[in-house]
């Protein structure tokens, strides 16, 4: 792929921006040596006023959601793109969340641009365990995790019962809920269903990652083994009904 092609689906600028930056001297190696649009250079040798370029097509990366920011690229407030370089937002293939966490939600969100991996990880076949922490308006009633783990609730509007899923007790009004599945709203119409509402909802883990130390706003890359740790802990297929 042609220099000013490649930097221009990286978002950094339309296909005459990246030009005009080939003309000021601003596209480097690693050596500081000026690169032309002709060059044939490898991908992590290049730099933009002296900064690597960005990864990529093909990236995956991991963000802690803060409340309050929305999973889109168009609605009016706070979008999770304010949270990246502006230039991600601009990147061809477009950089997507995987799957949403909705604006009162906080935690654990990927992204990527990468067509395919999005659709295994969201993909039922895959079973991947998403770990909730639910701060909720009333004390458990002490049923919830059988009536969660039934594989028989029932959600209003919905036509097919929920898949099994897993309920820890870490306080009277504290949750941990392991899902396999991820509807419209599902931890919060769940326990709406057994007459409770949550008050505040976070995504600790999704497969084998977990946010660890990445404080919230901020995002990382994630490598080949963090992909690999992603799909190393899938749950095992619910129970056939």
């Amino acid at each position: 792929m042609k220099l000013v092609k490649l930097i221009a689906n990286l978002g950094y600028g339309s296909r005459k921006d990246v030009a005009l930056m080939f003309r000021e001297g601003r596209i480097t190696d690693a050596q500081g040596e000026v690169l032309y649009a002709d060059d044939k250079v490898a991908h992590d040798a290049i730099r933009i006023d002296g900064k690597p370029l960005d990864p990529p097509a093909g990236l995956v990366l991991m963000l802690n959601k803060p409340v309050g920011y929305t999973c889109s690229t168009k609605d009016v407030g706070r979008l999770i793109y304010d949270l990246l370089p502006s230039r991600f937002r601009h990147r061809s293939p477009l950089l997507s969340s995987v799957g949403r966490l909705d604006r009162d939600t906080s935690g654990l969100l990927l992204m990527t641009d990468d067509g395919q991996l999005l659709h295994r990880i969201v993909s039922p076949k895959a079973h991947l365990p998403k770990v909730y922490e639910a701060t909720l308006a009333h004390d458990l009633r002490g049923d919830e995790g059988e009536v969660f783990a039934s594989g028989t609730l029932m959600l209003d509007s919905e036509t097919t019962p929920l898949a099994p899923a897993t309920l820890e007790v870490v306080d009277p009004c504290h949750a941990r809920l392991i899902l396999t599945e991820g509807r419209y709203h599902q931890v919060r119409r769940m326990f709406a269903a057994v007459g409770n509402h949550v008050e505040a909802l976070h995504r600790s883990r999704v497969g084998g990652l977990s946010l660890a130390d990445l404080p919230q706003g901020q995002w990382r890359a994630l490598g080949e083994n963090d992909i690999g740790a992603l799909f190393g802990h899938a749950a095992s297929p619910p129970p056939s009904r």
